[in-house]
């Protein structure tokens, strides 16, 4: 545990998608650097669980089971947050989901659909809402989570049979850069992180998937996976959140509009 003074002392923070993964991991970075941490997400009991786990470090977060794609279920969340603490400070969209494995031309317009309802557009929503209260009280600070499928004109973005996905992401960093001007004005700071692959059931499920998409064995893609990095392993769910923190703390308070990559160096498609 991070010793020194908490970096998120008193701040409020909203985290989309944190019960699990690389949510789970930033509401645990958050709580320990002193933020009050209200935890969305579908699934309740594993908002609660991640709860427990704080509570038990001595911290408190509040769980509010939420779709980021409806949007009254959004509005809501955002709503009782400054309802219970008078403002929001800090956002973090980072519910997702892996999407379809499947080559575009055999895509489901459904799964497609599904894709960037959750990926992109609950990111839009729960920005919307949190900028009605940001604005007038002229400061906050909203980090989306990418992916390094999604980086455009690198060379190195587009997963194949990952299409929306990919375009999700692409969409969310788009999304990013032009939030960040628009509301540079009120002292509003907005910037994502960008992931290559991460140790956990995200990245296990959606390369079982390419596994049997591909017809190649598992342990083979997950090597692949490691050896096209410059350090030779993937990253781990507490080094996005390490990241993440350090984005929404003042120690960045001159960075927006960017694109914070933690890849472990990635350097070639998988």
């Amino acid at each position: 545990m991070r010793r020194g003074p908490m970096r998120l002392k008193d701040k409020v923070a909203i985290i989309t998608g944190g019960g699990k993964g690389i949510g789970k991991a930033i509401s645990l970075a958050f709580a320990r650097e002193g933020a009050k941490v209200v935890l969305a997400g579908r699934m309740l009991s594993a908002l609660e669980e991640t709860r427990d786990i704080i509570k038990n470090e001595g911290a408190r977060a509040w769980p509010i089971q939420t779709d980021v794609t409806v949007e009254k279920q959004v509005i809501r969340l955002v709503s009782e947050t400054v309802k219970k603490f008078g403002k929001v400070d800090i956002l973090i969209n980072n519910s997702g989901i892996a999407g379809p494995i499947v080559k575009l031309a055999d895509m489901d317009l459904a799964r497609w659909n599904e894709t960037l309802a959750i990926d992109l557009t609950g990111a839009m929503l729960a920005s919307r809402e949190v900028l009605k209260y940001m604005i007038p009280q002229r400061s906050g600070a909203i980090i989306n989570i990418v992916s390094e499928g999604g980086r455009a004109g690198d060379g190195k973005s587009g997963f194949p049979l990952r299409s929306a996905y990919c375009a999700a992401k692409m969409g969310l960093i788009g999304m990013t850069e032009t939030l960040a001007i628009e509301a540079g004005e009120f002292n509003i700071r907005v910037n994502a992180v960008s992931p290559g692959p991460v140790n956990g059931g995200h990245i296990t499920n959606a390369m079982m998937g390419k596994a049997r998409a591909t017809n190649r064995p598992f342990e083979e893609i997950m090597k692949d996976l490691a050896a096209g990095s410059s350090l030779k392993r993937i990253s781990e769910e507490s080094e996005i959140a390490s990241a993440v923190v350090f984005l929404a703390s003042d120690e960045a308070s001159a960075i927006t509009g960017q694109t914070l990559p933690v890849s472990c160096g990635q350097h070639i498609n998988f």
